[in-house]
């Protein structure tokens, strides 16, 4: 299998060559390229065509909202991860909004964001914040309003499933972490589309990001763990 192809996309040029030495040290990883700003990333993201761009919100150019959105149209394959100082659930919120497919915090240990990078290119989504913080409190848009109270209406244990297959678990990783059957969480998966109206991965994680499911409840990575 080839190795997956990271474009690093940061400022800071030290923090640049640390992440390159730790990717290219895997063998399931090669880094294709390095850019200092979100013109720059834009550009090597199209000629390069990375598997996963490891992306700073902080960096110089357009907003990085604009910048994701940009890329993902450039390149549709393209996964984007951020890798940020930004630990609170606006920037979280704002980052998956505009296309990103994972978010992580620069505190996390070297293998989580190893983790992150294999989640994202695997089509899954990777979350790690290190804050705990109420999504609730967050400003929603109108049309999300009646959905946001659509949490009084879930079990404990729906509340749980929801968690869970937000940040990325499967069917049975699920099952496994609750003690219930595969079947069982079926069920409650499909309770929660009969209650919510919700079906993709994306929808789920917007809809327990907004309602503070996801970060009041405990948060734990998607990956590392077997």
């Amino acid at each position: 299998m080839p190795p997956i192809k990271v474009l690093i996309a940061d400022d800071h040029a030290v923090l640049r060559a640390g992440l390159r030495m730790l990717l290219d040290a895997q063998g399931d990883m090669e880094v294709v390229g390095e850019a200092g700003d979100g013109l720059d990333m834009s550009r090597k993201a199209g000629e390069l065509m990375p598997d996963v761009v490891l992306m700073d919100l902080s960096m110089p150019g357009p907003p990085s909202g604009e910048a994701i959105r940009e890329l993902r149209r450039a390149c549709p394959k393209t996964r984007v991860l951020i890798l940020t100082m930004h630990d609170d659930p606006a920037s979280l919120s704002s980052a998956l909004s505009a296309g990103a497919a994972g978010y992580v915090v620069k505190k996390v240990a070297g293998s989580e964001l190893l983790s992150a990078i294999r989640a994202v290119h695997r089509g899954r989504m990777f979350v790690d914040l290190t804050q705990t913080v109420d999504l609730g409190l967050l400003p929603i848009p109108r049309k999300r309003q009646k959905q946001r109270q659509a949490p009084k209406e879930l079990s404990q244990r729906e509340r749980e499933v929801l968690r869970l297959l937000a940040q990325g678990h499967s069917n049975r990783q699920v099952a496994g972490q609750m003690g219930v059957s595969v079947k069982t969480v079926e069920t409650y998966r499909a309770r929660l589309r009969q209650k919510l109206g919700l079906t993709s991965r994306a929808e789920l994680y917007r809809f327990a990001a907004e309602s503070g499911i996801l970060v009041t409840d405990p948060v734990e990575p998607l990956e590392g763990r077997r």
